[in-house]
């Protein structure tokens, strides 16, 4: 559990291992049927039906962000490890030594081949206006901290993740020190495919 002065955040293993004073899954499913994201319904789908089976077969841990002064859920995020390649030749010198000490370089067409932490959803919670007590930056904060905490235990440096093509969602993650090193089409079901720009950031 990680907690701030506003915010406690809590791995939801911490409700299906009944480790958090007797909670377990029907207490988790009730708090997660209370997140809303109208903006994002891949992010609503991800914490509502994915969350609690992604953790349990190991793909992915989803992290609950409560505030801290009257308990309510404003925010999630989830955080796994995926192999990725890595073009090299738009980064710096320094990023790319960087990555050289955690990756393989392939001589034939300089990429870098390594696994990072994946920063998998990232998300507010609209509904009755929780969402007004967490700003974007403060829920990716606590998600990079989340990360430190993993990089503490286990190394590594690179975090990464993928969001939309739209300027205002780019601005705010490259102000956070992300780069765009590639991107994908997605394959979200019953939805049409659309580009994601995958963005990746270098811890200290």
């Amino acid at each position: 559990m990680q907690e701030t002065s506003k915010y406690t955040v809590f791995n939801i293993r911490e409700y299906l291992n009944g480790q958090d004073n007797g909670l377990g899954e029907d207490d988790l499913l009730q708090v997660l049927s209370e997140f809303s994201c109208e903006k994002n319904p891949d992010v609503e789908k991800f914490a509502k039906e994915q969350s609690v089976e992604f953790a349990k077969k190991q793909q992915s841990v989803t992290y609950l962000v409560f505030s801290t002064e009257d308990a309510e859920l404003v925010g999630y995020f989830a955080i796994t490890i995926k192999p990725i390649t890595i073009d090299a030749e738009p980064f710096s010198n320094t990023v790319k030594r960087k990555l050289a000490r955690v990756s393989e370089l392939s001589e034939q067409n300089h990429t870098y081949n390594l696994a990072a932490y994946l920063i998998a959803q990232l998300g507010k919670n609209y509904h009755n206006g929780a969402n007004e007590h967490i700003t974007g930056e403060e829920l990716l904060g606590l998600a990079i901290k989340q990360v430190q905490q993993l990089q503490y235990l286990a190394g590594g440096m690179v975090v990464f993740l993928e969001t939309s093509d739209e300027e205002k969602l780019l601005s705010f993650y490259k102000d956070k020190g992300f780069q765009q090193f590639d991107s994908r089409l997605s394959e979200s079901a019953g939805r049409e495919p659309h580009e994601l720009i995958q963005l990746l950031k270098i811890l200290k």
